[in-house]
């Protein structure tokens, strides 16, 4: 998913993302130990994929913190 397409998301529904691919990063870790993974570039693309969730979510909540610093 790209960035901008995160953007667009709710808070509520990048958060279930972030949660959903969590689980799939510890699923492909466990095939990995268990030498039934096929594609090992899927886990470096969903490190990414988790990266970048975490990067908007950090955007926002310095956007809000900003928000309430200017008001105060």
């Amino acid at each position: 998913m790209q960035t901008s397409e995160l953007r667009e998301l709710t808070l509520d529904e990048m958060r279930l993302r972030l949660r959903e691919t969590r689980r799939e990063l510890f699923n492909l870790r466990q095939q990995w130990y268990a030498g039934s993974l096929e594609d090992s570039n899927r886990i470096k693309a969903v490190r990414r994929e988790i990266a970048r969730i975490l990067t908007v979510l950090h955007e926002r909540e310095l956007a809000v913190e900003s928000e309430e610093g200017g008001a105060a």
